[in-house]
This record gives C-alpha cells, structure tokens and sequence, in this order.
C-alpha cells in the first residue's frame, strides 16, 4: 500500500527544554506530503509538545482519509531476552508498556530514566546491562562507561551493525539513543492507546492501518544529507526535511515492502539493504536531480469518451503516452551490472585507446624517412609492447621491433608487418612504399574522452561492460529491476501439476508461461500465486501484489462475464478500464491501478495470454523499467498458408519459417491449442483490413526472439 504523507522525527533525550531558538540535539520533525506544497521542519523543545503535535498532525490526516508512515530516530527494541526476562514475553510491544509504567517525563522534560535503568540492571547478575550516567553524582547500579558493567545480552540488535549505529544500553554521551529509546518508547506506547486499532507498529505488526510506525537511522544517507543540505542548515533539521522527502519520493510498493522487513522482537531500522534506493530517492528530491519518478495517475489508462473497439496501434500509442519509468535508481559496480537498464548515460572517463598504438607485430619508424624500393633502416635497443613502452625516442631513419597494442614510441608513425620484413637482428628491410599511419591505430579511434559511450535506458549486455570497463567506468547508476507480479485467477485452474485436477478443472499453464517472461524480459518475477472466483480471495492476493510489485500480470477474469471477478473487482476498488481490442486472438484487456500499481488483466486462455503479453505488457513493462518502449522487429516472408481474413481485427497466427524460408502456419488457429504456442517459432502479423493468403503472398513474420522470448 502507499503512503500518502511521511512523517520523520528527530528525537532527543535532554533534560531540560531545548533552547527557543531553533537548535541541534533538539527534536526536529520532517513532514512530507503528495500535495506538491513541499516538505515541512518544525521544532519543538520539549517531548511532551512534540507529542501532541504528533498526535494532532495524525488525526487531521487520517481524518482526511490519508495515509501516514511515521518514523522514529530511536531504537524500538532491545536485544533479544530483555522483554522476555521483564515481561514474561519476547513481545517488544509489552516492554513498551512495561516501559511507560516506569518512566516519568514531565512537560518540561524533567526525567527519572537513569533510575529507570539502574532499577533494571539490579534485576540481572553484575551491574546489569545500561550503561552511562551523565549525572554528576553517582546512581547504584549504573556504571558510568560500558568497561565498568557486565551485560547479560547482546551488545547490540542484528540490526545495529550499521556502520555509526550505537547500542540501545547507552545512556550518556555522544549517541546515546540508549537515552532517546528510553523516553521515546514511552510516548510511542502513548500513542497507540490513543489510535488503537488506526495504528500499527512494524515489524511487530502486519495489520494495514491508516498510521504506520517505523524506525529509522538518518545516517544510513549521511552522505547524501550533508550533500543536499542548505547552506548552514542545523544538520538535524536537514535530517529530518531530505529524509521525509526521500521516503515520500520512494516507489511506494518498495517503501511499504521495506518496511515490513525485520525481526518481529528486535525489530530493523527501515532502508537498512536499502541504502542506494534511499539515497536515489533524496537525490530525487534535489531540483538538479529526477531520479526517483513520479507515481502514474489513476486514470492514465482511461480512453477518450465514445471510445468502443480499439485498434492495436491506438492502442499502443495510448499505452506509450500514458506510461514512464517507476522504478527508482541505484548504483552498481560494472561487474554486476549485466541485464540492468542504464539511468543516466555513461561518459568515457578517457580515450579509447588512450594513445596512438600498434595494430599488428612488426616494426615502427618515422614514414617521413622511408621511400620507395627496398627499404634497410637500422634497429634501435630494445622494443615496444603493450604494456612496456618504450621510453626513448626513435630517431628518423631508424626503427623499432613493436608488438601488437603497444603505444606508439616518440619518432614512430607507421608499422610494417612482420610478414612482410627481413632482419638479422640489426637491421630491418622491406619493400616501400609504406602508407602512411600503416597498421596503426588512432587515440580515441573508438571512443574518445567525454563522448557518450551508452545512453541512458540501454539495457547492459557482456559486450557493454567490456566496452564500460575499457572506459575506465568501473561503477553506474541503473534503474532497480522492474519486479512484475503474475496472478492467475479462476475456479477451473489448479495452480501445479502436481495436484490432482478433477475433469472440469485444468492445470495452470498461465503462470509459469508469464513468470518466464518476466524473467527472460530481466525483471524480477514475483509468483503471486492462484485466486479462485472469489472477489475476497482475488483483493488479497491484489494487494499482497500492490506491496511486492511495480506491476502486475493477471490470467483470466478478465472480460465482462458474471465470473470475471478480476474485472469487476478492479471496476469497484480499483480503477479499471476494459480495452475492447481489435485483434485475435485475446480480445478483451483488462488495464487498472490498484493501490498505485498498474495492473494488467490478461484473457485466461493460454493462447490470448500470450498474444497479448507480447504485443502489450512487453512494451509497456519494458517502458515501465526504465528501458524505454520496444517495437519487435520483423521481416517480411513469403507464406506456405492460404488464409482469407474480413476486415476490422489484426490477427496474429502461431507461425514458423520452413526450410525454404516461407511462413508456415499451425494447423489451427483454435485459442485452446497450447501445443501450437510450443510448435510455434514466432507468429504471422495480418493487418487490420481484409487480406487473401495464398502460398508466396509476402507476409509479416515476428519471430520469439524479436519479444525477447528465447
């Protein structure tokens, strides 16, 4: 699910109420919002006037039917066995209760949490595991410096191995957000017996509610805040305003996934893996940057008003004008990078090859100095070969033993072939005349520095990161991969092969055929699983969906039917427009957002499935990824068919190429045939209006391989 306003909270643990003046080591919170109106840094002195502004904020936005994620700078547990040793339980939620009976922390954030810890250590052998008194009079059982106790857990959470990430025991000093969880905590604990069931807490609870709480580590970006930071901006404050803008910036399936990750009694630090996309993402932000795209409208599939039966390029232009990219951007090192699609274009760091060199074994010399007829020119000491230049000059009228790849020594311009010499080791001879610049090659002859090397939205290949690395780039900002959920609906299916199928039912072919392509396409398939015609059972599974993909694939349920549930589920929670589609086979495209997620409603025969996928949701996802629109490419065949077509449909025939290099057809074009799909090595394209095949009738092929289905 998405969230339509993202709330960051910059914590503190002081004692007294911060200065009037806005300041650091105050509490500062960050308000990011999809209304275009910018993100908001509001200070507060005090905890107890941060809360309720908190709880204000929360009430005017869920009562505006708005969703809000709000994300905490403080641990919102411990290591594991504290809340089961206090509590009975391994529930961080109960230590949150057993927390805020203990803690005391008045309006003016007079406190009593070293007590509060001292008490707790006197219930574990030693001194117990917080540490760090700030107070200048000693408190039993608090030792001052973490050397002076013994702790009986862990140092810290799985989650706090984050590079600058200090441990929840900590009370005092620089970091000590020991301190912060526990004054923080209490107020959390506050806040959700005042929203109850409106609130939920992840990772320890899944529930979708209007406010979601979450931690959070403003340092995982540190790099990217200071960067984006204004001049002379109080770095919390920059903290606050670059993160909330950042999460708000986020492919909403992404940040909703991301925050349900951790352990549910430790809990995580929301972004921790995640660290490029939120850095992408506030660098998204930034007016000199785009790379976090902007999330599609509801309506952008909707069809101009009158609109019935479609034409297939109308079709596809409309799909082309409505999508773009919606996935963020993250940078790989070049050796990792095969099959991602670039974000930005890719600059040669330098000229390739970076200095005039051999292009052949033979010998070099200045062509200024040679003729016609045999030529004998005297060897200087030594040779050039590729990677041992050699450092002296040539003189004219002399030459040099070079290799292949060598760079060119001062005084040389021209290599003769080896082949075509003689010498005694002294002496080198060869008939002339010689070309100039022969068997040579020029600095920056194939790419040189600054030029463009790849451009943005190619998709990278093993030849390209040749290419990339040869260019000295060694790291590059690509496009994260395009996850695409595959869904398949319908009583009649049963979702493995495995499983026993009653005469009425069939086996699912849809699923494994789309998931396929997804992969092949180099997306990352998420296998959503099999529906039956239950409107209930379809909205979790489309849900469960909207939070693990950027797009998703559906197989049946489609068209307009009393069980086409798919369709009649989107045209109530959703927002569906049904493409009536002039072609066969696969007529009826169901197309949608559900929950900021585009959804693309396949026929539910195998056939059509496919038909359609590679016409449309291969274009559309590729578009989608960052890629840009792919046309297939196809060549025109003469037929080995007869077929006579009416006017109005394109038709698109499960085909292949016979020995002569002539279109064979299967031979039926019923849409229940998988075995034709199979036998197929690409398909026939007849046009829209009326045609007579007949043997040697030039046709349009499209082989598999032109959708990129190998």
């Amino acid at each position: 699910m998405s969230f339509d306003t993202v709330v960051v909270v910059d914590w503190s643990g002081a004692a007294t109420p911060s200065p009037e003046k806005p300041s650091k080591d105050a509490i500062w919170i960050g308000i990011a919002r999809d209304t275009g109106t910018g993100t908001e840094a509001v200070y507060h002195r005090t905890r107890h006037a941060a809360t309720e502004a908190l709880s204000a904020l929360f009430e005017t936005e869920i009562a505006a039917g708005r969703r809000v994620l709000a994300g905490f700078d403080f641990p919102f547990a411990y290591p594991r066995g504290l809340g089961a040793a206090l509590t009975g339980t391994d529930d961080p939620l109960a230590l949150w209760a057993a927390l805020a009976g203990r803690i005391e922390d008045a309006p003016d954030n007079a406190n009593n949490r070293f007590e509060v810890a001292a008490e707790i250590n006197r219930r574990f052998p030693g001194n117990g595991p917080f540490w760090g008194n700030g107070r200048a009079r000693d408190i039993p059982d608090l030792p001052r410096t973490k050397a002076d106790h013994a702790n009986p857990f862990a140092d810290k959470r799985a989650c706090e191995a984050a590079p600058g990430t200090q441990p929840t025991w900590k009370l005092a000093g620089v970091g000590s957000v020991g301190s912060q969880a526990l004054l923080g905590i209490p107020r959390l604990h506050a806040l959700r017996q005042r929203f109850g069931a409106a609130l939920s807490v992840r990772p320890f609870e899944t529930r979708e509610t209007p406010l979601v709480l979450v931690e959070l580590f403003p340092s995982l970006i540190a790099k990217t805040v200071s960067d984006l930071a204004e001049p002379g901006e109080i770095k919390d404050r920059a903290q606050v305003r670059i993160l909330a803008s950042a999460l708000r910036a986020m492919d909403p399936a992404q940040l909703d996934a991301i925050s349900r990750e951790g352990d549910p009694v430790e809990g995580w630090i929301l972004g921790l893996g995640h660290e490029a996309a939120l850095e992408a993402a506030a660098r998204g932000t930034a007016p000199a940057a785009d790379l976090v795209p902007p999330r599609l409208r509801d309506d952008c599939f909707a069809m101009p008003q009158g609109v019935t039966w479609v034409p297939v390029d109308a079709a596809l232009e409309r799909l082309r004008a409505a999508l773009h990219p919606v996935i963020g951007v993250e940078t790989l090192p070049t050796a990792q990078a095969t099959g991602r699609v670039l974000a930005e274009d890719c600059v040669a760091r330098r000229s390739n090859p970076p200095r005039p060199n051999a292009a052949v074994d033979g010998y070099g010399f200045a062509h200024a100095s040679t003729g016609d007829g045999v030529q004998r020119l005297p060897l200087v000491r030594g040779r050039a070969a590729a990677g041992q230049p050699h450092a002296g000059t040539v003189p004219p009228g002399a030459a040099i033993r070079i290799l292949t790849g060598a760079i060119l020594p001062d005084g040389v311009d021209t290599v003769v072939l080896e082949e075509d010499t003689a010498t005694d080791g002294t002496t080198v001879a060869f008939d002339g005349p010689v070309k100039p610049r022969a068997n040579t090659r020029k600095a920056g002859e194939d790419v040189t520095e600054g030029a463009t090397a790849l451009p943005s939205g190619h998709r990278l290949r093993a030849p390209d990161l040749a290419l990339l690395s040869a260019l000295g780039i060694g790291a590059v900002p690509v496009h994260r991969p395009l996850r695409v959920g595959v869904l398949s609906t319908g009583d009649e299916i049963v979702p493995a092969p495995d499983l026993p199928a009653a005469p009425h039912q069939i086996w699912d072919a849809n699923r494994p055929m789309l998931l396929s392509l997804a992969r092949g396409w180099h997306y990352e398939a998420v296998d959503l699983g099999h529906a039956p015609d239950d409107a209930a059972a379809i909205e979790a599974h489309l849900t469960d969906g909207a939070a693990r993909a950027d797009v998703i694939l559906t197989s049946g349920g489609a068209s307009a039917g009393d069980e086409d549930h798919v369709s009649a589920l989107l045209r109530r929670r959703g927002t569906l427009t049904s493409w009536r589609i002039a072609l066969k086979p696969g007529r009826p495209l169901a197309l949608a957002m559900w929950q900021g997620v585009p959804v693309f409603g396949l026929p539910g025969n195998p056939v059509a499935a496919l038909v359609c996928a590679l016409i449309f949701a291969r274009p559309a996802l590729s578009l989608l990824s960052g890629a840009g629109w792919s046309t297939p490419r196809g060549f025109t065949v003469p037929a080995a068919f007869s077929k006579r077509k009416k006017p109005g449909r394109r038709e698109y025939l499960r085909a292949r190429l016979d020995a002569g290099g002539a279109a064979e057809v299967f031979r039926s074009e019923g849409s229940g045939r998988i075995s034709g799909l199979s036998w197929a090595e690409g398909l026939v394209e007849l046009p829209d209006a009326a045609v007579e095949i007949t043997p040697g009738t030039p046709v349009r092929y499209l082989p598999y391989a032109s959708f990129g289905l190998v």
